[in-house]
């Protein structure tokens, strides 16, 4: 029985250029919980065609596809943080060797995949016009300034 029989019916898969062995030890080395579960060799040699792999619970495989496809802002990644810490610590490590800041939780690390990374009280502290207006002028979220821009 192959391991993908086991996933979850309903799983992430992400398109890299050449990289997608690269990318998924990037992303094992930053979650807790992680690890790479399987790579799908290429015919004839070569680098994988796929890798899969777990981060935090969550199945991913990656694809070494080519350069027909790119990431864009279509979709993301998000990341619900307890604490600024935990906030402070994801948002360093994705936007680490290339990776960039974008606005309001956001994020793009070096291969192109977009991250939010957000608190976990999120919804509440910007239903709040002076939350959300707070949240606007921010790249990477601070938690006490929204709570401050609600408690006002």
């Amino acid at each position: 029985m192959s391991e993908f029989q086991n996933y979850p019916r309903i799983t992430p898969f992400l398109w890299f250029e050449s990289n997608a062995e690269e990318a998924a030890d990037f992303y094992v080395g930053i979650f807790k919980n992680s690890r790479k579960l399987d790579a799908l060799k290429s015919p004839g040699g070569g680098p994988a065609l796929t890798v899969s792999f777990e981060l935090d619970g969550q199945k991913f495989t990656a694809l070494n596809g080519g350069p027909h496809h790119q990431f864009n802002d279509a979709i993301s990644l998000v990341i619900r943080c307890d604490t600024q810490e935990e906030i402070d610590y994801y948002w360093d490590k994705l936007t680490a060797d290339g990776g960039s800041e974008v606005q309001c939780g956001w994020l793009k690390d070096k291969f192109g995949l977009s991250w939010q990374v957000t608190p976990a009280r999120i919804a509440e502290l910007v239903s709040n016009p002076a939350g959300f207006k707070a949240m606007l002028t921010m790249k990477k979220l601070n938690i006490a300034e929204l709570e401050g821009a609600v408690a006002g």
